[in-house]
């Protein structure tokens, strides 16, 4: 199935799209970009924190500043402030507005957060940075946490123990996911639009029926939001 049709989007309606947490957010806009350019729809990938600096997969690529561009059906451009370290840097969310607002693209794509290359992290006062205008939040957790030490697999697990209750030598489990998502200063805590949920990284039956019973739960315990159980590399979904 395509990611564009699992996550309910109109690719007859402008979009933005944020995405927050752990476990593959730079692949999921990538695979998502590419799906979009050949629906011959205009996408600019984008971040408001940082991200790896890409080197291919793109039409256009541009550092601080998109001037007389006009984009072409069918391309991805990429926008960024600068580089440093390998790593592409988010522009100030004023610019960011302002490119939004001059309408040059279909679709928005924005690496909302960062988590070291970790599937689950915890929130820093300042994180995650979501543009105002944004029109759906995908907040994804990578399944390959389960069975791991906090301490071990989790980014800032500092922030993160103290919102689940938890230790460093604590072993994540389905309830410490599930506690982590419902928790008013958990994944969700800053959002704009609808969110939808990813739980990524479901690569065998056995993280698929662990996925799929968070999901079970969640929804009994009053999560209103879209919950996809989801291999983004193989666009599986259960």
């Amino acid at each position: 199935m395509r990611i564009y049709e699992s996550l309910g989007l109109d690719i007859y309606k402008r979009e933005i799209l944020s995405l927050i947490g752990g476990g593959g957010k730079t692949t999921t806009i990538f695979a998502l970009g590419e799906e979009l350019k050949g629906l011959n729809k205009k996408v600019l990938i984008t971040t408001t924190t940082a991200i790896y600096n890409p080197e291919k997969d793109y039409d256009h690529y541009f550092l601080r500043e998109i001037e007389d561009f006009n984009p072409r059906e069918g391309g991805i451009t990429i926008f960024g402030d600068r580089v440093e370290k390998g790593k592409l840097k988010g522009v100030p969310l004023s610019k960011f507005k302002e490119i939004i607002n001059r309408e040059l693209f279909d679709f928005v794509l924005i690496e909302a957060d960062g988590a070291k290359g970790k599937p689950i992290k915890g929130h820093a006062p300042y994180e995650p940075v979501i543009p105002k205008n944004t029109t759906k939040t995908i907040g994804i957790i990578g399944l390959d946490s389960l069975g791991k030490k906090i301490g071990d697999i989790v980014h800032r697990p500092e922030i993160f123990t103290n919102i689940t209750n938890t230790r460093y030598s604590d072993i994540i489990d389905e309830e410490i996911i599930i506690r982590y998502i419902l928790d008013p200063e958990g994944l969700f805590k800053v959002t704009q639009g609808k969110r939808i949920l990813l739980l990524n990284k479901a690569y065998n039956e056995k993280t698929i029926l662990k996925g799929s019973r968070i999901r079970r739960i969640l929804l009994a315990n009053g999560f209103k939001d879209t919950v996809l159980v989801t291999d983004i590399k193989r666009k599986k979904f259960y």
